[in-house]
């Protein structure tokens, strides 16, 4: 089994709060993996830590085999990782072609590709968008504003996404819509290693569960064995 991304005893948090207490954490290269939990055990944190958004004290982080803890946020990025955050991360005030070409101009040549072929491409992905290009980021209803927040990260074509808490907000239809595409990823050949709270659309798309709690992992296991693990259930409950 390949690795695309592996933690090993990794500590972090914020000045002298420490969140993480040494999170063990393997995620096979092309598989979409689920870190559940309730609130404030670590989940959002252990995405930062990866994605270079916050420095780890202790531990190490390996991505593709190379290591990458507490390298910059765009260092981390440019060998092929994004984190798609909770809140979105769109410019509001921006059009969605604009969001879009801030994104594309960002990104390393070579990976994004032209830019009218990419957004030709990201217009018959998610042709809602297609008929919004006109519009600000923040006129878009929540579920438009998740995919514009895909669509940015998917520009410089990377190998691993994290999702947090991609459903947070949405109606039910729209999340059924944007999982669909995190499955088209997987197809892709692309890594998914997403934080959520829905956990019916997390079972059923996951390859492989982990569990935090208080800031280390509980349980881990396939998605099947979750749903009649009483010891799984009772962490999920808090």
């Amino acid at each position: 089994m390949t690795l695309a991304l592996e933690l090993s005893g990794v500590h972090a948090g914020y000045g002298r709060i420490e969140v993480l207490h040494g999170v063990d954490l393997e995620v096979p290269a092309g598989s979409v993996v689920a870190l559940l939990g309730p609130n404030g055990v670590g989940k959002t944190t252990t995405l930062r830590a990866i994605a270079g958004t916050l420095g780890v004290t202790a531990g190490t982080i390996r991505l593709d085999g190379r290591r990458i803890e507490n390298r910059r946020a765009s260092a981390v990025a440019a060998r092929g990782l994004v984190l798609v955050p909770e809140g979105r991360g769109v410019f509001p005030s921006l059009t969605v072609v604009d969001n879009l070409r801030v994104a594309h101009h960002s990104a390393p040549p070579e990976a994004a590709g032209p830019w009218e072929l990419w957004l030709d491409e990201i217009s018959a992905t998610f042709p809602r968008l297609r008929d919004r290009l006109g519009q600000t980021a923040g006129s878009l209803s929540g579920g438009e504003q998740q995919m514009l927040a895909v669509c940015r990260a998917l520009v410089g074509d990377p190998k691993v996404v994290l999702f947090d808490e991609l459903s947070m907000g949405l109606a039910p239809l729209v999340v059924s819509e944007l999982f669909e595409h995190i499955a088209t990823l997987r197809e892709q050949g692309r890594t998914v290693l997403l934080v959520e709270q829905y956990l019916t659309y997390a079972l059923e798309l996951a390859d492989l569960c982990y569990v935090l709690a208080k800031g280390a992992v509980a349980w881990q296991g396939d998605p099947s064995e979750l749903r009649h693990s009483p010891t799984a259930s009772a962490y999920l409950a808090g």
